[in-house]
């Protein structure tokens, strides 16, 4: 009997086309068409495909998403063995991250796209979708949360991060390094990560409101003061090195915390982690912490508003935030 791979697609490039071999790309090709020939290389699993949204990636919105996570779950309970989502590039690493926050199953769950239109020269897609399935079906890549899977690599969402606009390879996990890669039509993995943390509950229908603000030469702190005023949520600060912002920003931050907002602070480098106790200065990670702010580790901003959407939606108070970005954000 063979094992069942189901696969969501939601659009995105890898399902686009060009009416003009000049002109811009727009969806055209629906689930099923586009992994109809997975048939050729694939045929020791069967395929199920359904076509879920066709939209851009930058259209789509937490409701998507836990769309996605209904239908990845409900095919595991019909026999999956793995289930592969297709979207485009630009959120794919938002929205895995996400998925894999709330994924319960031991059952792989793989994200790719493409980044050439199907009917470009040299396009992909195929490519990426084959590798996902292969991926989505292997035994040891079980129990290890989400993965995105583009040009033979595959990453943990934790830690990948769209680094490229427009090459092949844009999709890379700083300072890690792919999890496995899919080489000669096998899965191939070197390490295996550490145990993964239990997901957290479903989110509320409520938009995540949480703006992220990033720290720049010489910011006074008006931007953050702005954002206040709003009521978000909660407030992410994209901030320098590891952990540091001019002080007015620092004091701007400080009274968001006073008023009752979470403020989470990231590195803005696209590597690395925040610290605790290297900088003492005024501004650094330590005087940060001590302002109440809570550090997001290798979290980069856009997964650390993820998380901090999630804890806020449920009511978390500022201590569970803060542990909770301490056992995530530490990987």
């Amino acid at each position: 009997m063979r094992r069942i791979v189901a696969i969501g697609t939601t659009g995105g490039t890898i399902s686009m086309s060009s009416a003009h071999p000049d002109g811009p790309a727009t969806p055209t090709i629906n689930g099923e068409d586009l992994a109809a020939p997975l048939a050729l290389w694939a045929d020791d699993l069967e395929i199920r495909s359904r076509t879920l949204l066709r939209v851009g990636s930058p259209q789509l919105r937490l409701a998507h998403v836990l769309e996605v996570l209904s239908f990845a779950e409900s095919s595991v309970d019909e026999g999956a063995c793995g289930v592969v989502i297709v979207q485009g590039t630009d959120t794919l690493e938002e929205v895995a991250y996400l998925l894999d926050l709330l994924w319960s199953r031991d059952e792989p769950l793989v994200v790719t796209g493409a980044m050439r239109a199907s009917d470009d020269a040299g396009a992909e897609g195929m490519g990426n979708l084959l590798a996902a399935v292969r991926v989505a079906s292997d035994e040891r890549m079980r129990a290890i949360g989400v993965l995105a899977v583009l040009n033979d690599e595959a990453h943990l969402a934790s830690l990948v991060t769209k680094v490229d606009a427009n090459a092949l390879a844009a999709f890379r996990s700083a300072s890690w390094g792919p999890v496995a890669k899919f080489v000669e039509g096998r899965v191939v993995s070197a390490y295996r990560p550490l145990d993964r943390m239990a997901p957290l509950p479903l989110p509320d229908k409520s938009e995540p409101r949480i703006p992220i603000i990033m720290a720049a030469l010489d910011d006074d702190g008006e931007l953050l003061r702005a954002a206040i005023s709003t009521r978000p949520r909660g407030i992410v600060v994209s901030a320098m090195g590891s952990g540091h912002v001019p002080v007015p920003m620092a004091d701007a931050a400080e009274e968001a915390v006073r008023a009752g907002i979470p403020v989470v602070f990231a590195s803005r480098t696209g590597g690395g982690t925040t610290t605790r106790n290297s900088y003492g200065y005024p501004g650094s990670e330590v005087d940060l912490l001590r302002r109440g702010l809570i550090g997001a580790g290798w979290l980069d901003a856009r997964k650390s508003r993820l998380l901090l959407h999630l804890l806020v939606a449920k009511g978390a108070s500022s201590e569970k935030i803060a542990a909770e970005f301490t056992a995530r954000g530490r990987l």
